[in-house]
């Protein structure tokens, strides 16, 4: 048997964090298109939106719109953080 202590993780401070640079527009377009999809499936199986799920195609319709929004917003350059 070893009697060693774990090792103490190191010391990490503020300027070694740098934030994840991710695409925003990319997810909000398959984000979009996912709403899109699950939309049109929602309409074409006839067992998704009837029987107390008529909401369920206007939710789709909502995530699609909002992401639709949310792409002309990234677009027009509003969504960066850079002129903060």
């Amino acid at each position: 048997m070893s009697d060693s202590s774990p090792e103490e993780p190191a010391e990490v401070s503020a300027d070694d964090l740098l934030p994840v640079k991710v695409d925003v527009l990319r997810v909000l377009e398959i984000g979009t298109a996912l709403w899109v999809i699950a939309l049109v499936l929602t309409l074409v199986i006839p067992a998704l939106h009837q029987d107390g799920r008529d909401w369920w195609p206007w939710t789709c319709v909502a995530g699609a719109v909002l992401g639709g929004i949310g792409w002309a917003y990234i677009k027009r350059g509003r969504g960066n953080a850079s002129a903060a």
